[in-house]
């Protein structure tokens, strides 16, 4: 009864209270436009993860649609959606026509009822908004030419306010960036390096070191000063710095303090229960703003004084490629500090005195992105961290965020509205301030808190404290990694988006994130300022034709899309020439996102096409293939600059080869101690199929020729035993060819060498005719060939001529008898035909005369007219083989 009592008098207390709160309420049911704001964005966020659990698109909503209590689930959804939307619409004007049963043309009208609404909507949105902002819209009062208002620069905290004279206090807006900001990265001494190398830490000074830095760190400033890399061209630029880098690769890329967090001893009173010690209010706590080097300095030497200090970061990412920290937020159990770290930018290595102190403890709360950006900006490395986000994860709280602490343990509401303002607003409003001294100013307290829920929960034992001691330390190991850019980034943003490409839509999101990245580095500006990635997504699926089109993809249009807009448009077109893959392909690509298999399987070597199919193998242009030779450890890799556009096939180059010739070793003496452990290692590997490669390619290590321990000396020896029997007979069969091709030599020789002696001996026609004819009829007999001559092998045309010769010497001797000239006819010199005498002719031939040929040959000579007779025109006597009338 007492219980049914009390609630009627809290329901009656409820309902008198009703009217008063109904009156202070922004919406019924919720107080203020947070209130209303944060409720909304909660039911946003529901809706969207409900919205992603529905089936896809495709096989699976095609499943789901066959069942009838699925289809009738739908419907009634979507008659509930559609009359939802139509209310809205009316409530804001527009035309709410949205259950239109039409199937041919309704869809179509729907859809362009809720992009006219939209429109609506947000202009009336944007509106809202710049009244808010203090832009009045309404029109300005004409100004005579030469005139100018008075400026008034206000930040993003602009106020709105009513008639000076009405007394009406000023309404504030705060708004969270701001318009028209300098860039704070064009005053920084060190520019910011954006390029496509990775991250080489800032230290050159190395506080509270057990381990000395390495001479690359503090011999750096003294190499950026040196006059002779000025003058020089940059491909022997290139080359100076790798030689000067190579040997301090491994002290590059790692982490500076290593050693010291490694060996980090924690005291006992940090691993016992301690007493909390309450913080002092924001009143009466003192708060510096620090911009200059001597307030520095001053903090340093109290921060070394201190036994703990907590610290937090504002960080910058929109407007700059690699992020900038604007602010750096320090407090101590009676002092906060509020260090301008724009400002202070190269001054603040000073101190890493007190941040790396082992016997300080640095109190932060989620400080995995602190510390890179520390390390990152700052040069800063921390020792003897504790994290108060990791010390809630251990507890198992329902909330690790620092609200959620500071409402625990200190009962203070915290502002979050300023968390992702432009923070490179100066000068800094006092709100702003505020709300960046609260982070730190409770910090300690709550590391107090923390510590003695730590301790009770594990029953009096360290263990737990032990942990969180352990973790922190891990998270102060971190070491920044710059983002590089390699052929594959872009399949890293593609698989989040889960999207199915074909090969034109993928070749366009290749080009455009190649674009973007390059675009960014340049201009020091985000990629999501560039390009957000809905925007390049939606231009990859719908691949726009004309440049208009890629301006309607984007909404608002970035500035850079603005200006760039023909080179996209190339990109564009140059996608849109891709040739489209099969269905096969593409299958495969939605699966693996790759169109082609790779073969980096660590079974199969890279040419074992045995379990690959011919589909399935690539096919690479000479372009696109590397020709540079493997090695262990490549050192041409650094500096290099990467084509995009050539490296259109994903090969990797071979790292190790097992069949380098010996040409290719480089001398020993000039490789420092990891080049050479590198060459040992290469020389160790062996191939076990040596023994079966011809006996010109043998190929052995040095090492291990002369070991005989090795497997290598067993197999090289049997091989070459077994090789002597068939070496020996193919020396023999060699210098048999050799003895038979000499001794035919010589017989050729001979052969000429008699023929030529011959042909000495033998007498020509016109010398046998002259010597048959001499006077007294007697024919000169035939010198006989001296005794002991050798007779050459008688050629066939010599015997011919002799047994011709022989004929005309058994035919009887010829009475010679003067020839009668009176018998001739004179005619012939005359010219005329005379009759066919016995009168010598020497073109006539002695035996076999033809009529036909002699008197074509008188008819051609007779129209020669008054020549000689012993030369006829027409035809030469030279060459011409005469046949003389025997005696």
């Amino acid at each position: 009864m007492d219980s049914s009592n009390s609630t009627k008098q809290n329901n009656n207390l409820s309902l008198n209270e009703d009217p008063a709160d109904e009156e202070n309420e922004f919406c019924p049911g919720f107080k203020d436009v947070d209130a209303f704001v944060k409720y909304g964005l909660g039911t946003v966020v529901a809706a969207t993860k409900a919205s992603a659990s529905l089936p896809q698109v495709g096989d699976e909503y095609d499943l789901y649609r066959s069942f009838p209590g699925f289809q009738e689930f739908c419907e009634t959804q979507g008659d509930g959606l559609l009359h939802c939307m139509s209310q809205i619409m009316q409530h804001h004007g527009c035309r709410a026509h949205m259950r239109d049963r039409n199937k041919l043309t309704g869809l179509e009208e729907r859809f362009d009822l809720v992009v006219d609404s939209n429109d609506v909507i947000l202009e009336k949105v944007g509106i809202l908004l710049d009244d808010a902002a203090g832009v009045n819209r309404s029109q300005q009062p004409v100004m005579p030419a030469g005139f100018q208002p008075p400026k008034i620069v206000v930040s993003s905290w602009n106020r709105k306010g009513g008639d000076s004279g009405s007394g009406r206090s000023s309404e504030t807006f705060r708004l969270l960036h701001a318009k028209n900001v300098t860039r704070p990265q064009l005053k920084f001494r060190e520019k910011v390096d954006n390029s496509n190398t990775p991250f080489t830490p800032k230290i050159f000074v190395k506080p509270n070191a057990i381990k000395p830095l390495p001479s690359y760190f503090t011999n750096k400033h003294i190499r950026k000063e040196r006059p002779e890399d000025l003058d020089v061209p940059a491909a022997l630029a290139d080359f100076i710095h790798q030689q000067r880098t190579q040997e301090h690769v491994e002290d590059m890329f790692a982490h500076p303090y290593q050693y010291e967090l490694d060996h980090l001893a924690l005291p006992e009173n940090l691993l016992s229960k301690p007493e909390p010690q309450m913080y002092k209010p924001l009143a009466e706590t003192k708060c510096s703003f620090i911009d200059n080097l001597e307030d520095l300095v001053a903090v340093n030497e109290k921060l070394t004084k201190t036994s703990e200090f907590a610290v937090d970061l504002e960080h910058h990412s929109y407007r700059s490629f690699l992020g900038i920290t604007c602010l750096m937020q320090i407090s101590t159990r009676d002092e906060d500090f509020i260090i301008d770290t724009l400002e202070l930018r190269s001054e603040l290595y000073i101190l890493n005195e007190a941040f790396t102190d082992p016997a300080i403890v640095k109190v932060f709360h989620g400080a995995d992105s602190d510390i890179e950006w520390l390390q990152k900006d700052l040069g800063l490395y921390i020792v003897n961290m504790f994290d108060t986000h990791q010390a809630s994860r251990t507890l198992n709280q329902g909330r690790h965020s620092l609200d959620h602490l500071l409402k625990l343990f200190c009962n203070v509401d915290s502002d979050k509205r300023y968390q992702l303002a432009d923070w490179r607003i100066r000068p800094l409003p006092d709100e702003m301030f505020q709300y960046a001294r609260a982070d730190t100013h409770y910090l300690l307290y709550v590391y107090d808190r923390l510590r003695v829920d730590l301790w009770e929960v594990g029953n009096g034992q360290p263990a737990l404290l032990q942990m969180v001691w352990h973790k922190s330390k891990d998270i102060s190991l971190k070491k920044y990694m710059k983002p590089l850019f390699t052929e594959d980034s872009y399949m890293d943003l593609l698989r989040k988006q889960k999207k199915a490409f074909n090969t034109q839509q993928l070749a366009a999101f290749r080009l455009l994130y190649g674009w973007r990245d390059k675009l960014a580095r340049q201009e020091d500006e985000s990629t999501g300022y560039v390009l957000p990635n809905h925007m390049m997504i939606k231009i990859s699926d719908i691949l726009p034709k004309e440049p208009q089109g890629i301006i309607a993809c984007c909404n608002p249009v970035p500035p850079l899309v603005r200006q760039q807009v023909n080179e996209l448009h190339l990109l564009v077109q140059q996608a849109r020439e891709m040739p489209l893959l099969k269905a096969e392909i593409v299958a495969d690509k939605k699966k693996a996102l790759t169109p082609i298999k790779k073969p980096e399987i660590p079974l199969f070597g890279p040419h074992d096409t045995s379990r690959v199919s011919e589909s399935d193998s690539p096919s690479f242009t000479p372009k696109e293939l590397s020709t540079k030779k493997g090695a262990l450890f490549s050192d041409e890799e650094q500096g290099e600059e990467v084509d995009i556009n050539k490296m259109m096939g994903l090969v990797a180059s071979a790292k190790i080869t097992l069949f380098e010739e010996k040409d290719t070793v480089k001398d020993p003496g000039h490789h420092t101690v990891a080049q050479q452990k590198a060459c040992r290692v290469v020389e160790s590997f062996q191939n076990p199929f040596r023994m079966y490669l011809p006996s010109n390619d043998i190929h052995i290590s040095q090492n291990a020729k002369f070991d005989p321990s090795t497997k290598i000396y067993e197999i090289s020896n049997r091989w070459k035993l077994q090789s002597v029997e068939q070496q020996q007979k193919e020396v023999e069969a060699k210098k048999k060819v050799k003895e038979e091709a000499k001794a035919v030599a010589e017989e050729r020789k001979k052969a000429k060498q008699s023929y030529q002696e011959s042909l000495q001996n033998v007498a020509t026609v016109r010398q046998q005719a002259s010597e048959s004819i001499k006077p007294g009829g007697k024919k000169r007999e035939r010198v006989a060939s001296e005794t002991g001559e050798s007779t050459p092998k008688p050629n066939k045309k010599l015997m011919k001529a002799a047994e011709k010769q022989n004929e005309e010497d058994s035919t009887p001797p010829l009475v010679f008898k003067p020839y009668d000239y009176s018998q001739s006819d004179f005619k012939v010199f005359t010219g005329a035909k005379g009759k066919d005498g016995k009168q010598f002719d020497p073109d006539r031939q002695g035996h076999e005369p033809r009529k036909k040929k002699n008197a074509k040959a008188q008819k051609s000579n007779a129209c020669a007219g008054n020549r000689s007779m012993a030369f006829f025109g027409g035809k030469s006597e030279r060459g011409v083989r005469r046949n003389w009338p025997k005696r």
